[in-house]
């Protein structure tokens, strides 16, 4: 069984920064790609920002040049750093990583955090 447990969402004014960490725990082989989402009320889920294991990203076009993520391949960690936020930026955020567990001989499986807040207020 695999989990992951996000940190450090909450509320914050417009321009200010936030970091939110994820750390994945339990029965792991291997993790390859991790990342963020974010859902704000009333719309659908989105990609926020990814990242392999050997470091390759991809960010969605709206927080390019604001949001970073970065990993630590040995603690099974992930992180993004949001700097110069607006209020439309608020939304429940979510870490994902896909996870091959112990003894598993099929692909990736892909796993969620439960969610933190983010609230920007103008």
């Amino acid at each position: 069984q695999v989990q992951l447990v996000e940190s450090g969402g909450g509320l914050v004014q417009a321009g200010g920064s936030l970091r939110l960490s994820c750390a994945a725990s339990g029965n792991i082989f291997s993790t390859q790609q991790m990342g963020w989402y974010r859902q704000a009320p009333g719309k659908q889920r989105e990609l926020v920002a990814t990242i392999t294991s050997r470091g390759s990203t991809n960010y969605a076009d709206s927080v390019k040049g604001r949001f970073t993520v970065s990993r630590d391949n040995a603690k099974n960690t992930v992180a993004l750093q949001m700097s110069s936020l607006k209020p439309e930026d608020t939304a429940v955020y979510y870490c994902t990583a896909e996870i091959v567990p112990k003894g598993w001989y099929g692909g990736p499986v892909t796993a969620w955090g439960q969610g933190t807040q983010v609230t920007v207020s103008s």
